[in-house]
């Protein structure tokens, strides 16, 4: 029985062989409770950062994630079935003779006594087809959404575990606010009121200026008309 996990060079062999089309077999450890020191087969590594138990093994009809201490790498020629030894020729008995007289009943047949028996056996081996550890349901990745402000812009941006579902975009203040709205954390509010009071002021200020040039460009334009 094994008494050691996968190492790290060991997980990597495991993911270069199924790379290559390959399960590479393990057995199970006695990190793993009742099913230490059986068989199984490799099918898939996830990933690590998402979970401890990423890797994925055959065992029975099931696949179950485990983690690297559960299993270690199955010895050569584990799991290989011995040849059959041949079985004594021995001589069959000779039937007996039928007795010189019968009864008039009519014969009944002897009950089945072996069947329940084979029942028996039955019940107590399938609960060994299910590992003791319970399979842990693979839930979906941590969804993140990230509101952000920089350089006179509001950007919207949504990655699931590793994956980007969506690189920033640039949405209207408006939208901004209302998202923040959903939050209902007087700090961030009150830091999103000031951002977008600053920018108020600066559109007011830019506004004023343009306004001011465009008074004074009539201004010389009504002087070039009077001078015609």
């Amino acid at each position: 029985m094994a008494g050691q996990g996968l190492s790290t060079d060991e997980v990597q062999g495991i993911r270069e062989a199924l790379a290559a089309g390959r399960k590479p077999k393990v057995v199970f450890t006695t990190a793993a409770g009742q099913v230490a020191g059986q068989l199984g087969q490799v099918v898939e590594l996830t990933d690590p950062a998402a979970s401890d138990e990423f890797v994925v093994v055959r065992f029975g009809r099931d696949e179950l994630p485990f983690s690297p201490a559960d299993v270690a790498v199955a010895p050569r020629g584990a799991g290989r079935k011995a040849p059959a030894e041949p079985k004594p020729e021995v001589e069959e008995p000779a039937t007996p003779a039928e007795p010189e007289f019968v009864l008039d009943t009519p014969r009944v047949p002897a009950p089945r006594r072996e069947e329940p028996k084979v029942e028996q056996q039955v019940e107590a081996k399938a609960p060994a087809r299910r590992p003791v550890k319970a399979a842990k349901p693979k839930g979906p990745a941590g969804l993140t959404v990230t509101l952000a402000y920089a350089e006179g812009e509001w950007t919207v941006a949504a990655q699931q575990g590793a994956k980007a579902l969506a690189k920033p975009y640039v949405v209207k203040p408006a939208e901004a606010l209302r998202m923040v709205a959903l939050v209902d954390v007087p700090g961030v509010q009150e830091a999103v009121e000031q951002i977008l009071a600053a920018e108020r002021a600066e559109a007011e200020q830019q506004a004023e200026k343009l306004r001011a040039e465009l008074a004074e460009i009539e201004a010389r334009l009504a002087e070039l008309r009077d001078a015609r």
